[in-house]
C-alpha cells in the first residue's frame, strides 16, 4: 500500500513510502481509506509542535473508509462498513480519567497520526472501540472534515456553554468565533441553527473569510484585532495565536467564557487582571472522547452541516500541508487515495 509519512521529526514534510498492507491484530478493523482531512493538528505534528511523534509515523486522523478485516473479538462491524476514525485512537480505560468520563485526558491515550499510522495512506488499522458510523448524509469527501474539525469545534461549543439538545432552545448567545478555518466553518453552522448569534473574526484584511462567514450564517464578520458590535457571550479561539487570548477576553462580558480550541499556541502574552476580572473565564480544550463524537455525528445529521472541502490526491499531501499553513484556502483539505 501507498502512504505519505513523516519521516523526520520536525521536518515539516512527509515523505511517499511503499508498505505491506497490515493485518488486523485483536480488537482492530483494518480500513480502506476513501479520504482524510487534512487538520491544523497535522501541521503540528509534522512541523514538531507536538513532541515525541511516532518515527516514521503515518499522519491524518480524519480517515473515512470503509472495513476490509476484522480481528479477533470485534462486534458490531462487518466488511464494507463505512466508519470514521478520529484522532483519540485508544485510551486504558483504567485510569481516574477514563473512569470519569474524561478518557481524553488519560495519561497513557495514544492518538492516530501522532502514535498510531493514520490516514494519509490507502490502508489503516484502527482500535475497533474508537471508531464511528457516519451519517448517510455525507459522502466520503464531505464527512471527512467532520472527524476533528466538527469534534473539537463541538466540544469547544459545548464548554462555551452554547450546545444544546436539539435546536435552539435556551438563552440565545453571541458567540465570537477567532480563526474561520476548518473547524469554525462547521461549527458556525451549527451555532447558527441553534440560534445564536455569530461573529466571526477573520486575520486582517482577509475579505475572502469574512465572506465565507457571513455565508454560512455569522451574524458579523471582521477582523481579529477590532471590536464586535456588542460585547460576547463565549469566544472560541481555533487560530493558534496567544495573543488573541487577551483580545477574546476583551471582548467578553462579565462572567462569559474564552475557550482556546487548539492542541498548541504561541504564548499568551501578560495582560491586565482586569480583563479577567467578573468572573469572565479561560479554558482549554483537550482532544476528545467517544461521548463527543456519538453526540456530534447525531448533531451533523440532523442539522445538517454543509462542509467545504477541498481534495487533493495522496501524493500532494505536502500541497495540502503548505497551503494550509499559508492560509490558501477556506474549508478544508482533503486527501484522496
Amino acid at each position: 500500500m501507498r502512504a505519505m509519512a513523516l519521516t523526520r521529526a520536525g521536518s515539516g514534510r512527509v515523505e511517499s513510502v511503499t508498505r505491506d498492507t497490515p493485518v488486523p491484530g485483536p480488537g482492530q478493523l483494518l480500513i480502506r481509506v476513501h479520504a482524510c482531512g487534512v487538520c491544523r493538528t497535522d501541521l503540528h505534528v509534522v512541523d514538531g509542535d507536538l513532541p515525541d511523534p511516532a518515527i516514521p509515523v503515518v499522519p491524518g486522523h480524519e480517515i473515512v473508509g470503509t472495513v476490509e478485516a476484522i480481528g479477533e473479538g470485534v462486534s458490531g462491524f462487518a466488511p464494507g462498513d463505512r466508519i470514521g476514525v478520529p484522532w483519540l485512537g485508544w485510551s486504558c480505560g483504567e485510569c481516574e480519567w477514563c473512569r470519569s468520563g474524561q478518557e481524553n485526558l488519560c495519561p497513557a491515550a495514544r492518538y492516530t497520526g501522532y502514535q498510531i499510522d493514520g490516514g494519509y495512506a490507502d490502508c489503516t488499522i484502527a482500535d475497533a472501540r474508537f471508531c464511528f458510523a457516519l451519517p448517510d448524509g455525507y459522502d466520503d469527501l464531505h464527512a471527512a472534515p467532520l472527524l476533528c474539525a466538527g469534534l473539537i469545534g463541538y466540544r469547544a461549543y459545548r464548554l462555551a456553554g452554547a450546545a444544546r439538545p436539539g435546536s435552539g432552545g435556551g438563552r440565545r448567545m453571541r458567540l465570537g468565533l477567532y480563526g474561520f478555518g476548518a473547524a469554525a466553518h462547521i461549527i458556525a453552522q451549527v451555532a447558527a441553527h441553534d440560534d445564536h448569534l455569530v461573529y466571526a473574526f477573520v486575520r486582517p484584511g482577509d475579505e475572502k473569510a469574512a465572506d465565507f462567514a457571513l455565508s454560512l450564517g455569522a451574524r458579523w464578520a471582521g477582523p481579529s484585532n477590532e471590536p464586535p458590535p456588542e460585547p460576547l457571550d463565549a469566544a472560541i479561539i481555533f487560530a493558534p495565536v496567544g495573543s488573541l487570548v487577551p483580545e477574546a477576553l476583551a471582548r467578553t462580558r462579565p462572567a462569559g467564557t474564552v475557550v482556546c480550541a487548539g492542541i498548541h499556541m504561541s504564548d499568551i502574552p501578560a495582560f491586565p487582571y482586569a480583563l479577567l476580572w467578573q468572573e469572565r473565564v479561560v479554558r482549554s480544550v483537550a482532544n476528545l472522547t467517544r461521548r463527543d463524537a456519538r453526540e456530534f455525528l447525531a448533531v451533523a445529521a440532523r442539522t445538517p452541516v454543509v462542509t467545504h472541502p477541498r481534495p487533493y490526491p495522496l501524493e500532494d499531501a505536502n500541497r495540502a500541508l503548505d497551503d494550509l499553513r499559508e492560509g490558501r484556502f477556506t474549508g478544508a483539505a482533503v486527501l484522496v487515495p
